[in-house]
This record gives structure tokens, sequence and C-alpha cells, in this order.
């Protein structure tokens, strides 16, 4: 038998054929480890991608393949699974987080659209479904019993109901002009022991829609009721209107309008940028943007907002006068209530929104009726109510 020596030791001619074979599986074996290495190295930056996507920092739910995805990305770009939509919305990213989410999607070429933005468009889209409507304006007064006189005897109200709460010493009333389940009511709050409450710059007035604005005057000042502005046409319009207050000094604008459904008609809310608070009621509170009137002469500008048109439902209107930025609220008026099919939406939404929750959505402890408070840009406040809640409150 031949032998060779090497540095391989003696071997025999069989041997040098097995050292052929030995020869061609050096490479390939070198290839397959370099393989798995660039292999490896994609899993754990999907992985570490996935983490980032999945466990929190971007405050999203867990992402999932729609299709069994294949270990090893294409020729052109590796695309990154979608993440399932939640049952709620999820809440706006910050700008840093958003930043470094795009860079990891982008960094992969052609990305699938992030499911903050489906989200937003969902939320968006739900307000529009809900089932909202305003359901009493709340505001405090010094003397409850001269106030349910003056509401029932010269604007015509009824007292639809009290309600005591000794352990926290106040009492409401609830006035208007139809069953709370289906008109818009003034909610009056008195706390014990108070008597007079700063109405602030803010605040503008009620709405009160009547058929003879004239004979109305006259009965609030045959009662002792202060007529601030005697009937006559409005600046740079047409309509009917007076002024008159109450014993608070709350202003209502009593206008001259056809028999309606709706008799308190208006909440007047002044803001220090007319077209942020539209979009914010549009998009937040999934209002309608009615109409709006421009008066230079008078350096104004109106835009009323509701869930119908003004002579079937109440509505907001929001006023701007030129320059005039911030107002002071006073402590006198408190807030709208408006009626939601779900609370805990709702707050997802005004939070995307750019509103402020002041109470997180849940139930109210004694009665249980879920709620959830807010603040638009100006800082006039809103409690979403339950709709559910609600009627079974009115029980």
């Amino acid at each position: 038998m031949l032998c060779v020596r090497g540095n391989l030791g003696p071997c025999s001619l069989a041997n040098k054929s097995s050292e052929k074979e030995s020869e061609k599986l050096i490479p390939l074996q070198i290839s397959r480890r370099r393989g798995v290495v660039r292999f490896t190295k994609l899993i754990l930056a999907m992985a570490a991608s996935s983490s980032l996507v999945s466990h929190g920092r971007l405050g999203l739910p867990f992402a999932s393949f729609s299709k069994k995805p294949s270990p090893f990305p294409s020729h052109t770009s590796l695309r990154w699974p979608v993440v399932a939509p939640s049952q709620s919305f999820g809440l706006k990213l910050s700008k840093g987080t958003q930043n470094r989410s795009r860079n990891i999607v982008q960094a992969n070429g052609d990305a699938v659209q992030s499911s903050t933005t489906t989200s937003q468009a969902e939320a968006l889209e739900w307000v529009k479904q809900d089932n909202r409507r305003l359901l009493h304006v709340v505001y405090r007064v010094g003397d409850l019993d001269k106030t349910i006189r003056f509401y029932t005897e010269c604007l015509g109200m009824k007292l639809l109901r009290k309600r005591d709460i000794p352990e926290e010493k106040y009492t409401n009333a609830f006035l208007g002009y139809g069953p709370e389940d289906s008109h818009f009511v003034v909610e009056l709050t008195y706390n014990y022991g108070v008597d007079k409450y700063d109405i602030g710059t803010g605040f503008g007035h009620f709405g009160i829609a009547v058929e003879d604005v004239a004979k109305t005057v006259d009965l609030v000042r045959a009662k002792g009721g202060k007529v601030t502005r005697e009937p006559g046409p409005v600046k740079g319009g047409k309509t009917v209107i007076a002024f008159v207050e109450d014993p608070d000094g709350y202003k209502f604008e009593i206008l001259q309008r056809d028999l309606t459904p709706e008799p308190l008609c208006q909440v007047m809310l002044r803001v220090g940028d007319l077209d942020r608070s539209i979009e914010f009621y549009k998009k937040a509170y999934g209002m309608e943007l009615l109409r709006t009137r421009d008066n230079p002469e008078y350096k104004y500008t109106i835009a009323m907002m509701g869930y119908e048109p003004e002579d079937k439902s109440a509505v907001l209107e929001l006023t701007y006068n030129y320059g005039v930025k911030e107002y002071e609220k006073g402590n006198g008026y408190a807030q709208i209530a408006i009626g939601t099919d779900d609370v805990y939406k709702t707050a997802e939404v005004v939070k995307l929104c750019g509103g402020k929750v002041t109470r997180e959505p849940g139930p109210l402890p004694g009665i249980n009726t879920k709620i959830t408070s807010c603040l638009d840009p100006d800082g006039w406040k809103t409690v979403f109510v339950d709709n559910i809640d609600f009627t079974k409150e009115l029980e």
C-alpha cells in the first residue's frame, strides 16, 4: 500500500479520495455557517423591531401575521407585520415615539400603514355613528327657590325634578320645556351656604325661542326681572331678539321664532380661536357646523354647532371676538352634558383630538351612571353620560 506523508499524517489512497470530498465540503460548510449567521441576524433584527412594536413602547397591541411568513426577506424589501386594531382605538403617540416607529418601518422600504392612523380614522368614524344629544347645561345659583320661580313664571319652564344630596351639601333642580329623555334642560346647582357666584367674561348667554318676544319681555318686567336689551332686530340681521337676566345675572337671549320643539335652543360660549374650536367640536364631539356668521362692523364671528338643525334641537353658539384670545370663566357656569353610547371610547377620541380628560370614564359613586368629563381647547368643560344609564336614572 502506497503511503503519503503530510500534515495530516499517513493515509491510504482510499483516504485520499475522502480528503478530496472533505475539501469540497469545507466551502459548503463555511457557506452554510455564513447563511446561518445572516439568518440569525435577520431574526434578531425582526425580533427587536417586533418587540418595539409589540411590548408597549408604542402603546400598541401585539403584532400578528395574516399569512405564514417566509423566514427570508424578498430581494426587494421586508414587510413588517400589520398591528391588528384593538377594541379601543389607542392613544396618540408622542412625536419622538412616532419618529422612532417611522424610522423602523421606512428603513425597510415598502411598509404598511401604521395601526395608529387606522385607529384614528376608526375612532373619528365611530364618533359620527354614536348616538349623541345635548342633555342639559349645568350652572350654580345662589337662591334655588327664587331662580325656580323666575324660570317657571317668567320663562315658561317646568320644574321636572329635584335631587338633594345632603352628604355632599348640594341640591339640583332640573327645569325645561319637556321631558329630559327628549329635551334639552337646565340643571341648577345650589351649594349649601353659597349665595353668589362670579359668572366671568367667557360665558355668553342661554337662548330661549318664543313666538312673541315683546310679550315675554313684558312678563319678565312685570315679575321684577331685569331687561338689558329691548326687543328689536339683531345687529347685522333681521331676527327679533331681546336680552333679560335671571336673579343671578345669567343672560338669556329671547329669540322670536315660529313654534319649535326645543324652546331652550342655545348656549353661547366665547372662544379664542374659532377655527380650532370648530375642528375640535366636529372631530372630538361629533357635532356638525350648522352655519357661521361674520360681523366685521361689530368685530365678531359666530359658529353654530350641533347634532340637528337649529329649529329642531339645542345648539352650541361659539363666539369669537376679534383679537381676544382668553376669557375669565368665573365659577358660576359649570358644563354641558352630552349623551353617548360609550363613555370609554368617547374619552379616547377626546384624547386623540387633543382634548384633556379631567375625569376618566367610569360609574359615579352612589348612582352608578357612567360618565367622563373633558375640556375643550379653551377650557370649557363637557360631561359625557352613558345613554342607557341616563335612561335608568330618569326612571
